[in-house]
């Protein structure tokens, strides 16, 4: 009997196990990505694991997160899977990248970075051969974030100083800044006050647990010298999360940085704020500045032009008419504004453009969902016409 149920738990562990392996919400395993330099004597294995959409959606381009720590994979691969499971929502999909355990050239060039000021081998090393190796392997979009914990936080914190190019976003939890290590509080008021190119952000936090009472002062430091030398390129969140554990640290500042880092692609602007006040064209200007400037891959307009829209729909439906005419002018797949017109139309009592725009929407969609939807309710304009 004993040794049945032992086979009965095997079995279903066995089971469980490809189950989780066959479905691809769950993280798929992680792959080795070889990347060769110069600046190493041997290859160093990377550390990847794709989303879960990467095998399906094959015309679908990803961001990137780096993390240099080797354990932080599981976590983070884990984390990116439940939080970009409800259609990238907070978490756009995105491919994870973690370094190897003992690999000593790349603890020579971190090594080099912490004790001399000026050697940015290491930096050279991820601009030559790691992130060109990943954008060659998988299909990126060009939109990365350097992640990291500890001393693998003070690395995001240098990178960003030393080379902020590099990386769109940085998230740097519970960093070490005693001793100066690698030289970020010598160095963080001119290069922060010299940063050119385009807009960067960071997420810094750390917590009062006690193993980082030491580093309390030198990050309240750092946060005086970001807050008076920081410019505009330069969008920062810094945040404690006293009275949490030290090992929760990276879990916590990974949650919230990539909430703050996509909240403008998942935000829609309300109709009375500034931008929104100013009509369409000011609100197509802002996500063009997105797309363009901060994100580097397309953040549509539609939602946001659409809650413009809907809040004249009672007050003034001949304004919300045009809206939704212009919305459709500067985005002709925007099959949801043309749903919620033919929905106004259809108010007002005016079937035949209500139809017009239902078919209109049912035509620029193939999703399952909006389909259905669409189709009855495009029976139903018919049915009254």
């Amino acid at each position: 009997m004993r040794t049945l149920l032992i086979l009965l738990v095997i079995y279903s562990f066995a089971f469980f196990n490809v189950s989780a392996n066959a479905d691809d919400t769950f993280p798929a395993q992680p792959l080795m990505l070889k990347v060769s330099s110069s600046l190493l004597t041997e290859p160093a294995d990377f550390k990847v694991t794709l989303p879960a959409s990467y095998q399906s959606n094959t015309d679908k381009r990803y961001v990137v997160l780096v993390d240099l720590h080797p354990r932080s994979h599981g976590y983070l691969a884990g984390m990116e899977d439940w939080m970009s499971h409800n259609s990238g929502w907070p978490w756009l999909e995105t491919i994870i990248v973690t370094a190897p355990d003992g690999h000593a050239g790349l603890g020579e060039l971190k090594s080099l970075a912490i004790k001399q000021q000026e050697n940015q081998q290491f930096l050279d090393f991820m601009e030559q051969d790691l992130l060109p190796a990943i954008d060659k392997q998988y299909r990126t979009n060009g939109f990365r974030i350097l992640n990291g914990f500890t001393g693998y936080a003070t690395f995001s914190l240098y990178t960003l100083l030393n080379r902020p190019s590099l990386f769109n976003a940085y998230i740097a939890a519970s960093p070490v800044l005693d001793d100066n290590y690698a030289f970020v509080m010598a160095d963080a008021a001119k290069k922060l006050a010299g940063m050119k190119g385009k807009p960067r952000f960071l997420f810094m936090s750390t917590s009062d647990s006690d193993f980082e009472q030491n580093q309390l002062a030198d990050f309240a430091k750092l946060e005086a010298i970001i807050k008076a030398n920081a410019t505009n390129l330069l969008d920062y969140r810094i945040k404690r999360f006293d009275g949490t554990y030290y090992m929760t640290q990276p879990i916590l500042a990974t949650a919230y940085g990539i909430e703050a880092i996509f909240n403008d692609v998942h935000q829609v602007l309300k109709p009375d704020s500034a931008i929104s006040r100013q009509g369409v064209a000011a609100i197509l200007a802002h996500y063009k500045t997105l797309s363009n400037d901060k994100y580097g891959f397309d953040v549509p307009a539609t939602d946001s032009l659409i809650a413009l829209a809907s809040s004249f729909e009672t007050t003034d439906p001949t304004k919300a008419i045009d809206i939704y005419q212009q919305t459709l002018k500067a985005i002709p797949t925007a099959f949801e504004a043309s749903h919620a017109l033919a929905s106004l139309y259809a108010s007002q009592g005016q079937l035949v453009e209500a139809i017009k725009y239902e078919k209109q929407a049912l035509e620029l969609t193939d999703h399952p969902f909006f389909q259905d939807k669409y189709s009855k309710q495009l029976a139903e304009y018919q049915a009254k016409h």
